[in-house]
């Protein structure tokens, strides 16, 4: 039996919070077993006062002494998990620190979450999942060649794609708006294989990934069944020809956004979620509709606008839509309204995901969105850096899913 996944916890208040049962069962759901460090009181005090960071909470303080005793090598683990209560300005500044810290000081994966009374253990999941994943597949995370014929499946919350990949390269594409998930798998699968020139038998080896990835992923008997942070950041680097050094991955979706440090082709801290989908991809589509075009159309009409005339605030969807519609009526243009809606997604990611990860260039674009001029423009003006957008960058997830797939072929 696969022995699981040790996960160190550092954190203040899940247990007051009453979410401490929905971490354990998020870890123990993906194979992982959540554990506290142990240290010494006298560690604690050491530790501390090492650290350098002048903090109140004794838990936090608690969590600050286990850190550097993972980092140290005084206690073994394969991965950490920081949470801490959403409310806690002093939680904030001590979370942030100790994902740097961790990160730099050692290859341990880790994710940062910041928690509420309402979380469950369905919102970790995906964040579980990637750690165990980065713990138990690092020499296929390392993989920066496909060889073989391989299909890759993103099942997304928005859009379905597909790719065919033959010895590193794509073949067969295929996309559409996800309605019925194993419906819109079917058809652009069938697309991609088409497009390919090669029948469904032919294929060596499946990967999926996405929300619909383990419906869809047992439907078609699939090798690999692996969550987005993971196979998205591989995607990305590998796309972008950046599979050495560090690099950020950058994935604003329908419904959530994600944030990825990586090096060396792998994930090593990472952030998803978004307080609203305001923040998101679907915050502009719903501004392309309200301004009568398609959302192909966005980009390049946001590219003509100046968004520092219309204020607007897409934190959350339905005040952000009211924005929109009052700048109208206010006579600004579509131009103007549209660059504001780009801009405003971007400082949203920047605000609630980008402070959870160290930004180092280069920073890769990549999902659907990425294809929205405006915003890629707005994303690179806030980190005051060149954003890279990548071939595919639409089909991240499936080029990431065929890439990592190859590893299944028998004969390989």
């Amino acid at each position: 039996m696969t022995q699981p996944v040790r996960i160190a916890q550092l954190s203040c208040g899940p247990e007051y919070s009453g979410i401490q049962h929905e971490i354990d069962s998020a870890a123990r759901e993906v194979g992982g077993e959540i554990f506290f460090p142990d240290v010494a009181l006298k560690d604690i005090r050491r530790d501390f006062g090492k650290f350098g960071l002048d903090v109140k909470s004794p838990d936090l303080k608690l969590a600050i002494a286990r850190a550097m005793a993972l980092v140290e090598g005084r206690v073994e683990a394969d991965a950490v998990f920081i949470a801490t209560c959403f409310r806690c300005a002093e939680a904030a500044i001590v979370r942030n620190e100790l994902r740097r810290y961790i990160n730099e000081h050692s290859r341990l994966p880790v994710v940062s979450y910041s928690f509420t009374e309402r979380t469950t253990a369905g919102t970790l999941l995906t964040r579980m999942e990637a750690l165990t994943t980065i713990a138990r597949r690092r020499a296929l995370l390392a993989r920066e060649t496909q060889k073989g014929l391989t299909l890759g499946l993103d099942s997304g919350s928005a859009t379905t794609k597909a790719v065919v990949m033959r010895d590193n390269k794509i073949i067969g594409t295929g996309w559409q708006p996800t309605t019925e998930v194993l419906k819109s798998a079917n058809e652009v699968i069938a697309h991609a294989l088409a497009e390919a020139g090669v029948t469904r038998d032919e294929i060596q080896a499946v990967g999926t990934t996405g929300y619909g990835r383990f419906l869809v992923g047992k439907e078609i008997n699939a090798d690999l069944i692996q969550e987005e942070l993971t196979v998205n950041s591989k995607g990305a680097v590998y796309l972008a020809g950046r599979q050495h050094g560090p690099a950020t991955v950058i994935d604003i979706g329908g419904m959530d956004n994600k944030a990825i440090s990586v090096m060396d082709g792998i994930p090593g801290v990472f952030t998803m979620g978004g307080i609203c989908a305001g923040a998101s991809g679907r915050f502009l589509e719903m501004t392309a509709k309200r301004l009568g075009v398609e959302i192909t159309e966005l980009g390049p009409l946001s590219m003509k606008g100046f968004g520092g005339k219309v204020p607007m605030n897409s934190y959350c969807i339905v005040f952000g839509t009211q924005s929109l519609v009052n700048a109208l009526a206010a006579g600004s243009t579509r131009e103007d309204v549209a660059a504001a809606a780009c801009h405003s997604v971007a400082e949203q990611v920047y605000e609630q995901q980008l402070q959870e990860v160290d930004i180092k260039e280069p920073v890769i674009m990549v999902g659907g969105t990425s294809l929205i001029e405006g915003l890629v423009h707005a994303m690179g003006e806030l980190l005051q850096t060149k954003v890279v957008v990548p071939p595919y960058s639409q089909y991240i997830g499936a080029v990431g899913s065929a890439l990592l797939a190859s590893g299944f072929i028998k004969d390989d």
